[in-house]
């Protein structure tokens, strides 16, 4: 009962007395999902506490993060995906970095996912792709792969961006795009505006969100064409320079944290703002990344991003609690931010890869909320990469967070 009134407190002080809700941005519209996932919610002091906000007001919060846009239900990486997740209150929206043939910079997952991501082979440029289809074949899709740096920016915008998919089995090119996963929808699909690097800045300014910009893993050997690592990744950072962006507003983001030392030493405000992604698939990945907690803070990363699972696990009662690694990084000093919610369809199955340490938990997709709770009040962590902004911007309004 004493948690329950705290929360309702809250709450009530975040409604009533917040500057943050005094100014509610009448343009950030959550839908109805957030309110769905809140009434799936198995009975308990927090579901009564995000009932108790479900007038709002709602507005932009830092806290949530837009992954790919609104990759949910609009095709990941186009302006109609970023629009959504600035619409549904992400205070920061990310832009994947790979670059072109002509070495310009595009936002794409990766940087050879043209073939499930856009229309490229229903285009004359599927001749271009690095594996183009084999029609001699019974699985002429097989081992199709389609890179940004197999055509120019010029190209590249000449594409429609769709749902990530693809069907390796199929016959046809229609048969191959026809493969969005069933927990999402082709609805919001039918011009998917694919965006450089640039202009998903400027649109980013636009809306006066903050911006993450991932440079990705490049899938061609480097140098590429006399382009070199580290020109990549200070291209990257200077089109932000030469924006007039401000490096508070940037949080550039590598899983290889090469990049991250580059843009301590050349760039350090934007250094300073960088984000270390861990890529961690098994527990013995997170033995390893605990292990490496001290060097990473010996070099000055100040910000590091593991998946959401490696930062809970459950106590002997099945509930949800911070890991060893979790409270690690926490003794650590350096911020957390985690990734991805609302990537992993019905959670009445355990909820998958994201899940994958609380899976006996995982009942109900009302359950994200509980989990997005122990995330943000108990691991501490800054932000939370989502498929579909509302979730996170609904728990961050109704709890406070900036």
């Amino acid at each position: 009962m004493r948690y329950l009134k705290t929360l309702l407190a809250a709450a009530a002080v975040v409604v009533a007395l917040s500057p943050l809700a005094a100014s509610a941005d009448e343009n950030v519209q959550l839908g109805p999902r957030p309110f769905f996932l809140v009434e799936d919610m198995q009975p308990s002091d927090l579901k009564t506490a995000l009932q108790q906000c479900s007038s709002g007001p709602f507005y932009k919060s830092e806290f949530s993060i837009g992954h790919r846009g609104a990759a949910l239900q609009f095709p990941e990486e186009t302006k109609q995906s970023l629009e959504a997740a600035v619409k549904m209150g992400a205070g920061i929206v990310e832009c994947d970095v790979a670059f072109t043939k002509d070495k310009e910079l595009v936002c794409r997952h990766s940087q050879c996912d043209l073939h499930t991501t856009t229309n490229i082979l229903d285009t004359p440029l599927a001749a271009k792709c690095t594996v183009p289809p084999d029609f001699t074949s019974a699985t002429p899709f097989a081992k199709v792969q389609c890179c940004t740096s197999d055509i120019t920016v010029a190209e590249f915008k000449s594409l429609k961006g769709k749902m990530d998919g693809g069907n390796p089995n199929a016959k046809t090119v229609a048969e191959y795009l026809d493969s969005t996963p069933n927990f999402r929808t082709d609805l919001y699909s039918g011009n998917g505006t694919v965006l450089t690097h640039k202009e998903f800045i400027e649109l980013a300014k636009k809306f006066g969100v903050k911006m993450t910009p991932e440079l990705k893993f490049p899938s061609v050997p480097m140098p590429f064409n006399g382009f070199t690592q580290e020109q990549y990744a200070s291209k990257m950072i200077r089109e932000y320079k030469l924006a007039g962006v401000k490096s508070s507003d940037v949080f550039p983001q590598s899983f290889n944290h090469d990049d991250i030392l580059y843009w301590l030493a050349r760039y350090p405000n934007f250094g300073q703002q960088a984000v270390a992604l861990e890529d961690l698939n098994t527990p013995a990945d997170v033995i390893a990344a605990t292990a490496r907690i001290p060097k990473l803070v010996a070099q000055g990363v100040k910000i590091v991003a593991p998946p959401t699972w490696a930062l809970v696990t459950l106590d002997a009662n099945k509930k949800i609690i911070p890991s060893d690694y979790a409270m690690a990084l926490k003794a650590s000093g350096m911020k957390i931010i985690t990734w991805t919610l609302e990537r992993s369809g019905l959670l009445k199955n355990g909820g998958g890869y994201y899940y994958q340490s609380i899976t006996d938990a995982i009942k109900t997709d009302g359950d994200t909320m509980v989990f997005l709770d122990v995330l943000a009040k108990d691991v501490g962590v800054i932000g939370v990469f989502s498929d579909w902004a509302a979730t996170v911007t609904y728990y961050a309004n109704c709890m406070g967070l900036k």
